[in-house]
């Protein structure tokens, strides 16, 4: 006891924990940090990307004044059943969590860094015995996890290097499906800079300064940017695939299954039905060809098509997609393909990538399909500035929600392919089709004499071809001309004349003009008849891509299974899937329809009018919340949310809720110390929150201008555009152009979104570095200057006297605490809203700041997120437009 005692009031000197660490390094040659101190209250942890002699996540627990670290191969997974190896290594010094950029080759952990996730943790008991015993339980905050967690320690086999442990994902709200989703694939980017491996700006970003480069010219610009692509392409190769493959000379498209209902089981992407043309696109060393889907050479035809495919910095490849011409409505247009190859007006075509069998000189057919649609739209995205490159996305719905609205848009229906399948040229179960209504390819053997006013033709006389070639008659379509397409086909059927009929059997009182079977037509109908004709057909057009020898019934077979799933079960078959006619638009009923819930809610008062002017029922908002979680979830994680509740619907009184009462499940309460003298803040960080939010009759979704990683240092400004009595909405959307053109002119990038009311959104996104009081400061000053120098137009003084005729630019909601209403929340205002992210390019369409509300939101869901492309903005600081504006931050007066 007396040693005890002399020890405790006597201690030996301690070892540097980070001697290991430092041995190991050689800093006048790595970026890396030699030490630090800890930063601000609380325990930080960070997840670091590690592109080293393989790709594997550094993970980091601050602890005693270091970062106790794992290495852990595969990174971490939301599924509980999938328990994570994670080998100890050195500790690692504090300013490590911040570390980004690349070690170079031939030291230690050579290889790209970028911070994947970072926030605070709170260990259940002492995490000291905890880490002793071999098994540590603690409580993430971060970006991307968040929730309970294990680690622990493994007995291993006694000649381990380094000692293993197990990462494990405890039960609670943020546990996702391993099936249904990949934290690590869905965000392989850094929260920091978003930065993704094999970035060079990564690597730039801890380098030391060099002397300024002179301006590049538009051509030497244009040269970097398509070296900066192929070498972002390059890095992200898996190490496996580094040795180049030849390029075949042509390649086989794969090509889908019509099936008649979701598949049961398995992972599946899926992406919208285009309504174009097969174009598969062959890169080798700059020199672009492009193909049809049988193999026809179309380069000449579609020569911008071509140079925009070589920009996009790739070296080999074979690229697939579809092209497509859009209508007024932003819906591809088969007859407008066909009429702009007619009119030699290519330029309105646009090319939807959505698979990359050949990549930078790699064969990726044995790649996931996930893998190969990831390297590919790192590539186009990398190259955004091709305006009729697209990369073709999928939607995180359920495939009845996505079939529906496809069908409403007037499009074909869906395709699904296996998330993890492999691209299998020919016909495949992998890839499947979903249709709105019947609709296929028919070889054209003659037509009839035109009736009335009609000229030159009546109606096409169609055929399918069977098993053994024959050509049997399948009906006739007279519907779906007009005056041009009737003389364009008459123009081609006259010279393909013939004596008698090609078909091998006739009904009786069939009487046409005769051709040759050469032209094939695509055509939607209702049904088969029993005697196999066609019934209510309508035309959309010739196809040239296919051949006619090849064309037979279409015929819809059961959705594939995974090997090993129970045979027998039925398919649930979708909404509209075969249907005899595209589904109508919902409407407007307080009816319930079926949505997916969390499991153990029941949705209470499911019929109750939310919004008496729409008659929008609480289960159409708690429909909306579950298709839409995917884009709202991501503007709630990591931030503090309020809520507006409505219980007597929008009409009846409405409560602002800041705190956690405890009575909404799956809610995360924040960091006492976030507002110590009240009960906690709230997260929404899951589709059960979310939902369980909605039962308890919320509306709105508001958050703060910080996230709780770094709740004291905001990370963006809000600009609210109010109008005041006697604006009208042109005076609005001019508005909010001046407010971006300011904007611009102190070099500071913006966003824009409706706000589901009266006006709009300017959001400046940038990299935290200053303190509540000083960022409402600097929104004060920029409000202040556009108010003096158009005081016709703009005011900085709240109430409704001083902006009669004007619109207030709203500051205030920068301040700490101050909140404004999240993208895709819908508003409690009669008729819905939706506060939606658009483009600058998008504002001269907007109507009002409804424009996107509960009944047509569905349609936007469906296009890519218009604040997708805002990693730069996100990275922009504030020095030069505080230096513009003569602005000191109060603290540094």
């Amino acid at each position: 006891m007396a040693a005890l005692t002399f020890l405790e009031e006597h201690p030996l000197p301690m070892a540097d924990p980070l001697q290991r660490y430092r041995d190991k390094r050689n800093f006048s040659a790595t970026p890396e940090p030699q030490g630090g101190q800890p930063s601000g209250s609380g325990l930080h942890f960070v997840i670091q990307k590690h592109a080293a002699r393989s790709l594997h996540y550094d993970f980091r627990l601050e602890l005693d004044g270091t970062l106790k670290s794992w290495a852990v191969p595969k990174g971490p997974s939301l599924d509980p059943h999938e328990r994570r190896m994670a080998v100890e290594v050195e500790d690692h010094p504090l300013d490590y969590a911040r570390f980004e950029g690349t070690i170079p080759e031939g030291h230690y952990g050579a290889g790209q860094v970028i911070v994947w996730d970072n926030g605070t943790w709170q260990p259940e008991g002492d995490a000291r015995s905890g880490l002793a015993a071999g098994k540590l339980k603690f409580t993430l905050h971060g970006h991307k996890l968040a929730g309970r967690w294990t680690l622990v320690r493994m007995r291993g086999r006694g000649n381990e290097r380094q000692t293993p442990w197990l990462l494990i994902k405890e039960h609670d709200d943020a546990v996702r499906p391993a099936s249904e989703y990949s934290v690590t694939e869905a965000e392989p980017g850094s929260v920091l800079s978003d930065a993704a491996i094999g970035e060079p700006g990564a690597a730039r970003k801890t380098a030391r300064k060099k002397p300024a480069a002179q301006p590049a010219t538009r051509k030497t610009a244009a040269k970097s940017a398509a070296k900066t692509a192929a070498a972002k392409a390059a890095a992200a190769k898996p190490a496996a695939r580094r040795a180049r493959v030849p390029l075949p000379e042509a390649l086989q498209p794969q090509l889908a299954t019509l099936v008649d209902g979701v598949p049961p089981d398995g992972e599946w992407l899926y992406e919208m039905k285009f309504d174009g043309y097969r174009l598969l696109a062959r890169v080798d060393g700059g020199e672009v060809k492009l193909f049809t889907r049988n193999g026809h050479d179309w380069t000449a035809k579609l020569r911008g098509v071509a140079k925009e495919v070589a920009q996009l910095g790739i070296d080999a490849a074979w690229l697939d997609g579809e092209i497509v011409v859009l209508d007024e409505q932003g819906v591809p247009s088969f007859q407008r393909l066909q009429n702009v190859f007619e009119q030699r007006r290519t330029q309105d075509i646009l090319y939807y990538l959505f698979d990359a069998p050949f990549l930078d000189g790699q064969d990726l057919r044995e790649q996931p399909l996930r893998e190969r649609r990831r390297l590919l739209r790192e590539h186009i995205e990398a190259a955004d500035t091709l305006p009729h490159i697209r990369f073709s996305e999928d939607f995180a719905v359920e495939p009845s929600h996505l079939l529906h609205t496809a069908c409403q848009m007037r499009m074909e229906g869906v395709i699904g392919k296996r998330a993890d399948a492999p691209y299998a040229t020919g016909r495949s179960k992998s890839w499947i089709k979903l249709k709105c209504k019947q609709r296929q390819e028919f070889v054209i053997g003659g037509w009839t004499d035109p009736q009335g006013s009609r000229t030159g033709l009546g109606a096409l006389l169609l055929g399918v071809h069977d098993a053994a070639g024959a050509l049997h008659y399948a009906g006739n379509v007279g519907t779906g001309f007009n005056q041009q397409s009737l003389a364009d086909l008459s123009r081609q059927l006259e010279p393909l004349a013939a004596d008698a009929a090609p078909f091998t059997e006739l009904p009786r009182g069939i009487k046409g003009h005769w051709v040759k079977p050469e032209l094939v037509a695509e055509v939607s109908f209702a049904e088969w008849t029993k005697d196999g004709r066609v019934r209510q057909a309508v035309f959309h057009g010739l196809r040239s891509d296919k051949p006619p020898q090849a064309i037979g019934v279409e015929q819809a077979v059961e959705p594939p299974r995974q090997s090993g799933s129970p045979a027998g079960r039925p398919a649930k078959k979708p909404a509209g899937a075969q249907a005899k006619a595209p589904p109508a638009a919902p409407a407007a009923t307080t009816r319930s329809r079926p949505v997916k819930l969390p499991a153990g809610l029941r949705l209470t008062h499911a019929d109750r009018v939310v919004d008496a002017s729409t008659g929008i029922t609480k289960q159409e908002l708690a429909e909306y919340a579950a298709r839409a979680a995917s884009r709202l979830l991501p503007h709630l994680r990591a931030r503090p949310v309020s809520l507006v509740r409505a219980p007597a619907g929008i009409g009846g009184e409405l409560f602002f809720q800041k705190h956690d009462s405890g009575k909404i499940k799956g809610l995360l309460q924040l960091d006492p110390s976030f507002d110590p003298e009240h009960a906690p803040l709230m997260e929404i960080a899951s589709t059960e929150a979310l939902l369980n939010a909605v039962q308890f009759n919320v509306i709105e979704f508001h958050t703060w201008n910080a996230t709780t990683a770094a709740i004291d240092q905001p990370d963006r400004m809000t600009f609210d555009l109010d109008p005041g009595e006697g604006v009208a909405w042109p005076q609005i959307a001019e508005g909010a152009q001046l407010v971006h053109a300011l904007l611009d002119e102190l070099g500071l990038q913006s966003l824009l979104k409706t706000s589901g009311g009266k006006g709009l959104h300017v959001v400046v996104p940038f990299k935290p570095s200053l303190g509540w009081d000083a960022v409402k400061s600097l929104s004060q000053r920029i409000v202040l200057h556009l108010a003096q120098t158009l005081p016709d137009r703009f005011v900085a003084k709240s109430g409704p006297k001083n902006r009669v005729g004007r619109i207030f630019v709203d500051y205030l909601r920068n301040g700490r605490g101050a909140t404004t209403v999240a993208a895709w929340s819908p508003r409690a205002r009669p008729g819905m809203g939706v506060s939606v992210p658009v483009g600058w390019d998008e504002l001269a369409s907007l109507t009002s700041g409804a424009h996107y509300h509960l009944r047509n939101v569905d349609e936007r869901l469906l296009q890519p997120e218009a604040w997708a492309g805002a990693s730069a903005a996100k990275k922009q600081g504030l020095a030069n437009a505080m230096r513009i504006l003569d602005f000191v931050p109060p603290a540094m007066k």
